[in-house]
């Protein structure tokens, strides 16, 4: 690469890792995604089916997801009752990997030293059932905890700025 008003070119070891729900070679045939571009990122392809049909790997996925959110906010590991487990392996994820993580960060957020079924259902309930854009937006999910940790601390702002591991201003920042 060279840096923009450069002149040198500076050498980078990288790997581009990418995802998609559609078909690539499609979408060139179509005109709507560059060929040279395809070609230039065509590598290995491997074809991962929906979480929902993968049921048996919810349980490593949701400890995996519930530990690496506890190691990077510095809190203690929560349980997870059996009862929030077998609510977690019926649902059917229609934001896939994604959606289980976002669900298992706020759930960890929320848990009062274990994750309860009564806090899945609520953390799955009709506002998180949808797989429209919304649902796999960051800043919609963020919106959303933010409201709900604003909710655990009775609308006090520095108490929820608090648990959130954020400055009040951060909190001001994003409209509340």
């Amino acid at each position: 690469i060279v840096r923009l008003g450069g002149e040198r070119p500076i050498p980078v070891d990288a790997r581009l890792v990418a995802a998609t729900h559609r078909s690539l070679e499609e979408l060139v045939a179509e005109g709507s995604f560059r060929e040279d571009l395809y070609y230039r990122i065509k590598g290995v392809e491997l074809e991962l089916p929906p979480l929902r049909q993968r049921r048996e790997e919810i349980p490593l996925l949701v400890r995996h997801f519930v530990e690496q959110f506890c190691h990077r906010e510095g809190i203690p590991v929560p349980q997870i009752s059996r009862e929030a487990l077998a609510l977690l392996l019926d649902y059917d994820y229609p934001g896939n990997v994604r959606e289980l993580e976002n669900l298992i960060a706020g759930a960890v957020s929320l848990a009062d030293g274990t994750i309860e079924a009564a806090l899945v259902r609520s953390l799955l309930g009709s506002e998180n059932r949808g797989a429209g854009p919304e649902a796999l937006d960051l800043g919609a999910v963020e919106r959303r905890h933010i409201e709900r940790v604003l909710k655990l601390a009775s609308g006090n702002r520095s108490a929820a700025a608090k648990l959130l591991g954020v400055d009040r201003r951060t909190l001001h920042r994003k409209g509340f």
